[in-house]
């Protein structure tokens, strides 16, 4: 996976009155940690932020560019946003800085790829975790894993022993969680379409009697 580069500065200054001037100038505010490190306070280019790393689904590394020396080429991952809860404008960052050579816990998004034999029988596909978590080094994290469901039938399902993960790349997820499944027709759907079957024949029956419902003529 490549890093994703991004502007990051050092600030000097904090308090609520130092943030808001930040972010009325179109940056946003954060802290950068890590074991064995001090705090360091940062602001990002919010939109740059949004365009780069909020808009990307999944775990990424984020490599920061910096004229701050103790800054500059640092790998960090993405650990919290806060947002404004009207506008959704992200209001604080926190960076988390990883060593490459040490693995890492991290989310990952499950994609389902295909369609199921069992929906072109009348099937449903129900999707039920859109992501797991897995262990590795930070630069094996995956982008994604696909699960092709073509060949799943009605009745069948995909849990996490069922996926084909890259080498150094564990699930941390029991092994049999499920992931996604294809259901049959619900009964109550299977009833609805049983009466709109029988419905034509009712009425070819009331017609042959040649009777009415109380208070109806008989159409001609």
């Amino acid at each position: 996976m490549e890093n994703i580069k991004l502007s990051v500065e050092q600030r000097q200054e904090r308090g609520k009155g130092e943030m808001g001037r930040l972010r009325r100038g179109g940056r946003v505010p954060g802290i950068f940690y890590g074991p064995g490190r001090d705090t360091v306070s940062v602001c990002v280019n919010t939109r740059e932020f949004q365009y780069k790393v909020e808009s990307l689904e999944g775990s990424h590394l984020i490599e920061f560019l910096s004229q701050t020396t103790d800054l500059n080429g640092k790998i960090a991952l993405l650990k919290d946003v806060q947002h404004h809860p009207v506008t959704a404008e992200p209001l604080h960052i926190d960076f988390y800085e990883i060593d490459v050579n040490i693995p890492i816990q991290v989310g990952v998004p499950v994609h389902l790829v295909g369609k199921a034999e069992g929906v072109t029988a009348g099937g449903v596909l129900h999707y039920f975790r859109r992501e797991i978590m897995v262990e590795c080094l930070p630069l094996d994290i995956p982008e994604s894993i696909e699960v092709d469901v073509t060949p799943l039938e009605i009745n069948d399902v995909i849990r996490v022993e069922d996926l084909t993960l890259a080498s150094g790349v564990s699930a941390l997820e029991d092994a049999q969680l499920v992931l996604a499944s294809v259901a049959a027709p619900s009964a109550e759907a299977e009833s609805e379409e049983e009466g709109a079957d029988e419905a034509p024949a009712e009425d070819g029956d009331a017609s042959t009697a040649g009777e009415a419902p109380s208070g109806e003529t008989p159409s001609e």
